[in-house]
C-alpha cells in the first residue's frame, strides 16, 4: 500500500484548473486515509463549481489508481460555498477571498525576514534579468512605508489612467512597475494605519492594467505582517523567494518567513543568500557575514537553494543611480549572478 506521503506526492502532479499551482499546495487536501488496498481522500473546495469540482475528482482519481497496490479508491470532493460577494463566490478561485488576475500566468513574492538584506536589489536585478531572457515581467513594489523600487530603477513617471479608471504602469527596461513611491509626493512620509495597507495592496491588483506578463513579482517588506497576510489572501501565489545573508541572526529571521508562507499554502521557491562573500582587489576572498548559510538552511528547510550573490560595488551602485547591473552590464560577473538565479528560478515555475 502507497504511505500518506506517497499519495500526497501523486496529488502534487493534479493542478488546479486554470492555477499553476496543485492541490496540495492549495492546501485542498483535507484527509487521506489507507486500509487493506482501499484509499480514500477528501478534498474541500471553497469554489461552487460543480465543473472544477469534477475535473478535479477525475484527475485525483487518474493518478491514483496508478499508484502500486491500490485496488478500491474513493475521491470525496465536497464544496462549500464562501459568502456573496467575495471573489470565489462567482469565480473558480480554490480559496475564499483570492481572485486570479486576467493576463498574469506566474504571481511571485520576494521576501525576507529583515531589513537590509538586499532584498529589493534581488528584487529588481531578477526582474529585469528575466525580461532579458525574453519573459514578459512586472514588479510590484509592496514595501508601502519605505519604496524603493523607483529609485533602484531610475523612474519617478506616475502612472497614467485608462478609459476604463484603470492605473497603467510605467515602464523602465522593459518591466511594468507599480509602487506607492509612484503616487506620492517627493519623500513624504506614508503615515497609515494597517487597514489602508491592506486596500492599497488590494488596488493594487484591482485597479492596475497589468496586462499580459509572464511573471508578476512582488517585492515584500521585511517580516510577516499586513502586506504579506494581505498579498497571499488577495491573489494565488505560485511560490515565495526568500532573501537572506549568511549570517544566522538572518537566518533565523527567515525560518519565520518561511513558516508564514507554509501555514498560509505557499510554496518555497528557493532561498537566495545575499552578500555571501567578497573579493578584494587582489583577490583575497572575504567572508564578512560568513558563508554557506543560506545553502545550509535550505537543506535543513528541504526547499530548493537558487544561488548566492557575493559583494559586488557595481550592484551597489547600480541600485543608487538607478541603472540595474543586470542592465548596465549584462555579460559581467554580478549581473550574471543574477541571471543564474532568475534561470533557476524560471525552471522551478514552468
Amino acid at each position: 500500500m502507497p504511505t500518506e506521503e506517497e499519495i500526497k506526492q501523486a496529488l502534487q502532479t493534479v493542478k488546479y484548473p486554470g492555477y499553476s499551482r496543485d492541490v496540495v499546495s492549495f492546501g485542498l487536501v483535507k484527509q487521506i486515509s489507507t486500509s487493506n488496498g482501499a484509499v480514500s481522500i477528501t478534498l474541500q473546495l471553497t469554489s461552487g463549481s460543480p465543473e472544477i469540482a469534477k475535473q478535479l475528482k477525475t484527475d485525483c482519481e487518474g493518478v491514483l489508481r496508478k499508484l502500486p497496490g491500490v485496488t478500491h479508491l474513493h475521491v470525496d470532493v465536497r464544496l462549500s460555498t464562501p459568502p456573496p460577494g467575495t471573489p470565489s463566490a462567482t469565480g473558480s478561485a480554490p480559496w475564499a477571498g483570492q481572485s486570479k488576475v486576467p493576463g498574469i500566468r506566474r504571481i511571485v513574492a520576494v521576501a525576507s525576514g529583515k531589513g537590509g538584506v538586499g532584498k529589493s536589489t534581488a528584487s529588481v536585478n531578477l526582474a529585469c534579468a528575466l525580461q532579458q531572457l525574453g519573459a514578459q515581467v512586472g514588479l510590484l513594489d509592496c514595501d508601502i512605508y519605505g519604496p524603493s523600487i523607483p529609485l533602484m530603477m531610475g523612474i519617478r513617471q506616475k502612472p497614467t489612467v485608462s478609459e476604463t479608471e484603470q492605473l497603467v504602469p510605467p515602464q523602465q527596461y522593459g518591466v511594468k512597475l507599480m509602487s506607492m513611491g509612484f503616487l506620492i509626493e517627493g519623500d513624504a512620509p506614508v503615515i497609515w494605519r494597517g487597514p489602508m495597507i491592506v486596500k492599497t495592496i488590494q488596488q493594487f491588483f484591482s485597479s492596475v492594467e497589468w496586462g499580459s506578463l509572464d511573471y508578476l513579482l512582488v517585492d515584500l517588506p521585511p517580516g510577516t505582517g499586513d502586506a504579506q497576510l494581505t498579498l497571499c489572501q488577495t491573489v494565488p501565489l505560485d511560490g515565495g523567494v526568500i532573501i537572506t545573508t549568511p549570517q544566522e541572526a538572518s537566518l533565523g529571521i527567515v525560518r519565520k518567513g518561511i513558516a508564514m508562507f507554509q501555514k498560509v499554502n505557499v510554496p518555497i521557491l528557493g532561498i537566495v543568500e545575499n552578500m555571501s562573500y567578497f573579493t578584494t582587489p587582489n583577490g583575497e576572498r572575504v567572508e564578512i557575514f560568513g558563508h554557506g548559510g543560506g545553502h545550509i538552511e535550505a537543506e535543513r528547510q528541504k526547499v530548493p537553494f537558487l544561488g548566492e550573490i557575493p559583494i559586488f560595488t557595481e550592484i551597489r551602485l547600480g541600485g543608487d543611480i538607478g541603472h540595474p547591473v543586470t542592465v548596465s552590464d549584462p555579460s559581467g560577473a554580478p549581473a550574471q549572478c543574477f541571471t543564474r538565479i532568475a534561470e533557476a528560478l524560471r525552471k522551478q515555475l514552468d
